[in-house]
């Protein structure tokens, strides 16, 4: 496993992070032995940042790593989020982040966080975030309960806005450096490298749309993403290719980014996705599957309030 600096901060955070929205149930009930085992398997792959939030499962994932972290917390670093609660249910009010963490400290069985971000901001006006939720977000960082602190939302609008309004130590972006957009590359991390801001990547699988399951209904894509990423499925199963496995390598070598998260409870995703951070790319297949989703390299979405997606 190979580390990397996180921005300007002084973590040194794993290439392959942990991503526990399984262990909350999100995707599914998960087998609460299995998901422990997950994480101890992670663990033992040198994999050392762990992202979670008390949105996935309403604590659920929380406390199941909290409980596979257990006489381990000084091995490893961990991040989660405040603000989002439920699909509806978003509060950033100051007095709600401060009971969030604490929270999430009990969970996790921690009395410190690595790193506290702001989840999903795009679903409430921004302003109030950038002014009195961050503001809190900085009281709780000066108190020594988070050490690093951030954001994490879907439209490049709106997480471009948060690195150029506040002080940010992180950003977190999914679903934009995967087989099917690469904005993140061209719209976002500029911006963050400029200002010392670590990005921490997401969704390489482009939420699963570059699985051979292909679309769920959870998806929120556009009617051409969708078909860009049936054709990229359709090309890799014609030819004898693992479109994840293909997803995974170019996000994890091709991003830029010091680490991307990949969530799953099965050790073989999970080693899957450890092996395509350093297997060499085929530039042949890699060159096919780009030319097929070439139209939709810039086209997002939309996520949350319409006035945040620019």
């Amino acid at each position: 496993m190979r580390y990397n600096k996180l921005g300007r901060t002084d973590l040194e955070v794993s290439e392959v992070s942990f991503g526990t929205a399984p262990l909350g149930d999100m995707f599914g009930s998960a087998d609460e032995d299995q998901a422990i085992a997950s994480v101890h398997h992670a663990l033992d792959a040198g994999i050392n940042f762990f992202d979670s939030s008390p949105y996935y499962g309403g604590g659920l994932a929380e406390e199941r790593l909290g409980a596979a972290l257990a006489g381990r917390r000084e091995d490893v670093l961990i991040g989660t989020k405040a603000g989002r609660y439920g699909n509806e249910d978003f509060d950033f009010s100051p007095r709600k982040l401060r009971e969030s963490i604490h929270t999430s400290l009990k969970l996790l069985r921690t009395d410190y966080m690595d790193v506290l971000q702001l989840h999903d901001i795009e679903f409430v006006p921004l302003s109030p975030v950038f002014e009195d939720s961050y503001a809190e977000l900085v009281k709780l960082k000066d108190e020594g309960l988070c050490r690093y602190i951030g954001m994490t939302g879907y439209p490049m609008h709106t997480l471009t806005r948060a690195v150029t309004e506040t002080d940010l130590d992180v950003i977190l972006s999914y679903a934009h450096y995967t087989l099917l957009n690469t904005e993140l590359a061209t719209a976002l991390k500029p911006v963050c490298d400029e200002r010392g801001v670590g990005v921490i990547n997401a969704a390489a699988v482009g939420l699963g749309l570059l699985t051979p399951g292909g679309v769920k209904p959870h998806i929120p894509a556009t009617d051409d993403v969708k078909a860009a990423a049936a054709r990229a499925r359709q090309w890799a199963a014609d030819n004898g290719q693992d479109i994840s496995f293909l997803a995974n390598q170019f996000s994890l070598q091709r991003s830029g980014c010091p680490t991307t998260v990949i969530g799953t409870t099965k050790v073989h995703h999970l080693d899957s996705a450890i092996r395509a951070a350093t297997e060499p790319i085929d530039t042949d297949v890699l060159d096919a599957v780009l030319a097929l989703t070439a139209d939709v390299h810039d086209v997002s979405w939309q996520s949350g309030l319409p006035e945040n997606n620019g």
